[in-house]
């Protein structure tokens, strides 16, 4: 029978699939998904997980002996289109399945990835044909189950039961006929957690400014396949240094490749207008810089220069050292969340008149009778959507900002469930209804000011962190117009910099937010606040919602890719293990 093991009483027999499948249906799909993503400029988070089966009380379809079960993992679009990743194993006349074979699928912390099993008795007569070869619809239907990617892997065990349903019965009907149930077990692979630790050093830098010396940072970037570079890490701006020393950089095995794949730094002048000047640049792999400081040497930068035929590579007297290079396993977001760490979704709205009055169509709070979302809506939508997985109790400080409550001032900062004591709401829809009811019982006035709210999350923040409570908050605050306090702004988001806090801003309608990108260390350097106290941490990520409304990469994408990112700077230059 081929691939077969013997199994009486509790014991099982397999066929048609091995131990693992490396070359199984999940990888395809993965790995060109990866690609076109990272093609597209895409830098949020990658990491493999392993996904491994079981089933309990299968129904027994066979006359002469217990069903002969197989499983399918199928990824599911927001179509509702079925993408098969893998299919399991035969295990012959069983009941209770457990399933050798793994299936690994890439985890994307910014999407809502929707699973789908389903899980079928083979008939006899094809248990020779390899499974992948199997027509299912010749098969004996034993049911389904459906669920979240992230409803997985935010459990602390990393495993979820499901009930086995009929394909045609809803999720939500309250009569479904239990068919048994199916056990998903979730395992990060170890490649994810592999990191390059590498503190980098330049020398002999040319100047590049009239009055003072270069402002100097570093890109690092992959080659993809088509030849392009896509950023991966970058270090801070040292200010008016020809022989800067940066803080370390981690690389993540996995997002760079291999070992010996082709990287390139390049070194900038930091200008305040964001055309930063290249003084230098060099294309090495993570083995060739761990040789570099095994032999303690330098390499020199080199400048590109003319075009065409008369293209070549300038070498500068300019030196990149490599003063650490470091290899360990480190702890991972997902072992964070694994470790019951929280991700605290909260909401900042702008209620300034400048979005125009909310009756009428042409306004930004406009309400379609037809169900249609506005933009603030779907940022609140399409945000809640993915992080509400990461808070346990959906429990949600929602604000408002820039209007006059019924008889009051102008208020900055007030609850938007209309409550005098308590800011917080139920769930994604909690937020929905207090800010059409919001709506109505304020009106719409200004400035912008963000201070007040950053301040009041940083609060809740402070608050948390002094109790020991193990959680990262994730302020998100949607506006239609440049803020007038931008000192205040820039001096209570380094303040808020030292706590477990990020803020993502998203801009919408059609104003210009030139002004808004310095708040983004991803565009600019590190925020100073009025007193020259720099923040110690980027903790902002800044979307004009128009410019990603039609691109390949979602708005959703765009506004959280970086917040994995700002959650681990967090906690490893504050040596923060996760719990158990």
């Amino acid at each position: 029978m081929g691939n077969c093991c013997s199994d009486g009483s509790g014991s099982r027999s397999a066929v048609g699939g091995t131990a693992s499948s490396p070359n199984n249906l999940a990888g395809r799909p993965n790995d060109s998904g990866d690609h076109f993503l990272k093609s597209q400029g895409y830098n949020g988070l990658f990491t493999q997980i392993e996904l491994s089966l079981s089933a309990s009380n299968l129904r027994d379809q066979d006359v002469f002996s217990k069903s002969d079960p197989m499983a399918v993992l199928y990824a599911k679009g927001r179509d509702g289109k079925l993408d098969e990743i893998g299919r399991t194993e035969v295990i012959l006349n069983s009941l209770n399945p457990v399933w050798i074979s793994k299936h690994t699928v890439t985890y994307r912390f910014e999407v809502v990835q929707s699973l789908v099993f389903r899980v079928y008795d083979i008939d006899t007569q094809y248990h020779n044909v390899p499974v992948k070869m199997l027509k299912l619809d010749e098969q004996q239907f034993l049911g389904e189950a459906t669920c979240p990617l992230s409803e997985i892997v935010t459990r602390p065990t990393r495993s979820l039961t499901l009930n086995l349903v009929h394909g045609k019965e809803s999720a939500g009907s309250a009569h479904r006929q239990n068919l048994g149930k199916l056990t998903v077990q979730a395992e990060e692979c170890v490649g994810s957690k592999s990191t390059a630790e590498i503190v980098l050093r330049c020398t002999d830098l040319e100047y590049k400014d009239l009055f003072s010396k270069s402002d100097p940072f570093l890109v690092i970037s992959k080659i993809v396949e088509n030849g392009n570079p896509i950023q991966v890490c970058k270090t801070e701006v040292m200010k008016n240094d020809l022989n800067p020393t940066w803080k370390p950089v981690f690389l993540n095995m996995q997002q760079v490749g291999s070992k010996d794949s082709p990287l390139i730094a390049e070194c900038f002048n930091f200008n305040s207008n964001g055309k930063h000047d290249l003084i230098g640049k060099l294309q090495k792999s993570l083995a060739e810089l761990e040789k570099l400081h095994s032999c303690g040497i330098g390499e020199n930068l080199f400048l590109p220069s003319g075009v065409g035929h008369d293209y070549c590579d300038k070498m500068l007297t300019s030196k990149l050292y490599v003063d650490k290079y470091s290899e360990s396993v480190q702890h991972t977001f997902l072992d964070y969340i694994a470790g019951g760490c929280e991700l605290n979704f909260m909401v900042a709205i702008d209620f300034t008149a400048s979005n125009g009055n909310p009756r009428l169509p042409d306004s930004l709070h406009y309400i379609d009778p037809s169900g249609r979302p506005n933009a603030y809506q779907r940022a609140i939508l399409e945000v809640g959507e993915v992080l509400h997985f990461y808070d346990s109790d959906k429990r949600f400080p929602a604000w408002g900002f820039g209007a006059r409550p019924i008889d009051g001032p102008v208020s900055h900062c007030f609850n938007l469930n209309g409550s005098c004591y308590n800011c917080e709401v139920e769930g994604i829809q909690g937020i929905m209804v207090a800010y059409a009811s919001a709506l109505h019982n304020v009106s719409l006035a200004g400035p912008t000011l963000f201070g007040p709210v950053i301040n009041s999350a940083a609060l809740i923040a402070s608050c948390s962190l002094a109790n020991n409570q193990n959680k990262y908050f994730v302020l998100l605050i949607i506006t239609d117009g440049v803020i007038t306090d931008l000192q205040e702004t820039k001096d209570a988001l380094v303040k808020a910099s030292d706590l477990p806090m990020s803020v993502l801003i998203v801009g919408v309608g059609g104003a210009d937010f030139k002004e808004m990108e310095v708040l983004d260390a991803d565009k600019w350097e590190f925020l100073e606040s009025s007193t020259g106290r720099v923040a110690s941490r980027d903790i902002v990520q800044f979307v004009p919602f128009r410019d990603v409304q039609s691109g390949e990469i979602s708005f959703v994408q765009s506004i959280l890719a970086d917040l994995p990112a700002q959650f681990l700077t967090y906690m490893r230059t504050r040596d923060i293990h996760p719990h158990n």
